[in-house]
């Protein structure tokens, strides 16, 4: 029997208590853990390490979270990788900003250990309960193959963050059948993940940036859908 990799995670906040606490419990838990103090110090960092999961606050000198999160979705090798921001501020621009550069949770300070690793562990679970899916989606001139987490259009490849990714398959996989908001966020993120319904407004207009507009439509008062012609 193969024992499964350890997990990875980057610890990234400039206050270096909060590093030595979420490294000591996470470290408990049986990750492996390396840490950052600013933002263009953990996008070097995540270049190298290649973390499965990446701990990011949003206040930090030099570059802050929001940006530092933008650079690191833009790096093809760590497209799967989660990034969850940490941070003091509870203004829902910030949290909005957060999920607008591909943010797959926001938990708010203080930490509480214990809760933190629950989450993390949660997300970790319901990645691994994703149904194993060799098969392409082929739509017009757009090819989404699940087993590889590649989308290319007439030809081209595009990269998708992982949350991205997630939706528009789930909506191409589904087509012509409309999902409200809330059904978009239970069946990419999760009962256990408190995002706004926001969020998913912004993941679909990432989406139809890289992709177009002709593929993902919204039914006005009810939520959107992947049309076939």
């Amino acid at each position: 029997m193969t024992d499964k990799p350890t997990l990875k995670v980057l610890v990234v906040d400039d206050e270096e208590d909060i590093i030595e606490i979420v490294t000591y419990n996470l470290e408990k838990e049986g990750y492996e853990v390396r840490a950052a103090t600013d933002g263009v110090q953990a996008v070097k960092k995540a270049r190298i390490f290649q973390p499965d999961l990446i701990l990011l606050d949003i206040m930090m000198p030099y570059q802050d979270g929001v940006e530092t999160c933008r650079q690191i979705r833009d790096i093809p090798e760590l497209k799967n990788t989660f990034i969850v921001f940490l941070t003091a501020r509870s203004e829902e621009y910030s949290e909005v900003a957060a999920f607008d550069v591909g943010a797959d949770d926001y938990i708010h300070k203080p930490i509480k250990p214990r809760a933190l690793v629950s989450r993390i562990g949660a997300l970790f679970r319901r990645d691994n309960k994703k149904e194993p899916d060799s098969t392409k989606i082929e739509i017009r001139d757009l090819v989404i193959d699940r087993s590889s987490y590649t989308i290319s259009k007439a030809g081209k490849t595009i990269i998708l963050p992982k949350k991205e990714f997630e939706l528009l398959y789930f909506l191409a996989k589904n087509p012509n059948m409309v999902f409200s908001r809330d059904e978009l966020l239970k069946n990419i993120w999760g009962a256990d993940v408190f995002v706004l319904a926001r969020t998913v407004d912004v993941h679909i207009r990432k989406v139809r940036e890289k992709i177009g507009d002709d593929y993902i439509f919204t039914v006005k008062g009810v939520g959107y859908k992947f049309n076939l012609i």
